[in-house]
């Protein structure tokens, strides 16, 4: 008896150690479920990070989840926790309107280029804007109002070293010698030296998960407010990554996408459990924002294989 379970553990470590610098937890499919994320990854041309876990079981599954990676528009997440903390704390009136100026708008998602110059929109209305639309000009309107820095000193209270704003989004100005690191949006943490690689923000995978999973378990601020950026992120409109081929599962996200990257934080409110997923391509060889960017086809495929391989099992109600 003893021969032979020491026979299966041989073979479910060697199965583990085929897919070097993955982590999962030791679930039965753990073995099965690194064989395919790795023959994913396999066929893809860039680099890639995971985190994963199913917030029921908490079984979880990770590939290169601490190393820090470009957030594009996924830094909406914190900025947005940022404005529940300090609307709870007295430091911000949602009902306060924010101007807009010619000046400020920015190219890329969003609405507000459209607008006029001079309409002024409350900070509520800005923030949904920022999540369901992904809208660049509305989080610049509202960073230059909190200040990145107070998103970075939130992450840094909450023990998430990787997550931090540089600077402000798609600063047409930022190459401006003329202009002082305020009028940019620059952050200290944006200023350090080697920063400028990230863009507008840093995260990592695992960082992503961890906010994510507070809030489901709504510790982030207070149970109502968690609920309620729950409730905005499953209005958000990109489901070109997570979500893609799941029709009538709810979800819960806010994906990014810059040239050669595409990101993607979910929960995922599967039929085996609510699984919250982090996933960042990177270095992806050819510019391509249409709908079939092979990054988001690409992470689709990763989360569907990593959702029903951490599902509880195929009959559980979510939660």
């Amino acid at each position: 008896m003893f021969r032979l379970l020491s026979l299966w553990f041989l073979i479910f470590v060697s199965l583990l150690n085929a897919a070097p610098g993955c982590a999962a937890q030791l679930t039965s499919r753990a073995p099965q479920l690194s064989e395919q994320v790795q023959a994913l990854i396999a066929k893809f041309p860039g680099t890639v990070g995971i985190d994963a876990v199913n917030l029921k079981t908490g079984a979880a599954f990770s590939f290169h989840a601490d190393d820090p990676v470009p957030t594009a528009s996924t830094i909406k997440l914190p900025i947005m926790i940022e404005l529940f903390y300090e609307a709870s704390e007295g430091h911000l009136d949602w009902n306060q309107k924010l101007e807009l100026s010619d000046a400020e708008k920015v190219s890329g998602s969003g609405v507000l280029t459209e607008l006029s110059g001079g309409d002024a929109l409350p900070i509520r209305d800005l923030m949904h804007l920022m999540i369901v639309v992904s809208d660049n000009t509305a989080t610049n309107l509202i960073l230059e109002r909190i200040g990145g820095g107070a998103v970075n000193r939130r992450m840094r209270q909450l023990e998430l070293e990787q997550t931090a704003v540089m600077h402000n989004i798609m600063e047409p100005r930022l190459h401006a010698t003329s202009l002082s690191a305020a009028q940019i949006g620059m952050t200290a943490e944006g200023a350090k030296p080697g920063n400028q690689q990230w863009g507008t923000g840093r995260s990592c995978p695992r960082d992503m998960v961890t906010l994510l999973t507070d809030l489901y378990r709504g510790t982030l601020v207070n149970p109502s407010a968690s609920q309620e950026m729950i409730a905005v992120l499953r209005r958000q409109q990109y489901h070109d990554g997570i979500g893609r081929d799941m029709t009538g599962t709810p979800i819960a996200s806010k994906s990014g996408a810059l040239d050669h990257l595409r990101s993607d934080v979910a929960i995922v409110y599967s039929a085996g459990g609510p699984i919250a997923i982090a996933i960042t391509v990177n270095n992806i060889p050819a510019v391509n924002y249409g709908v079939d960017n092979p990054g988001d086809l690409l992470i689709s495929s990763l989360s569907d294989v990593l959702v029903h391989g951490l599902a509880a099992n195929e009959s559980a109600a979510g939660q």
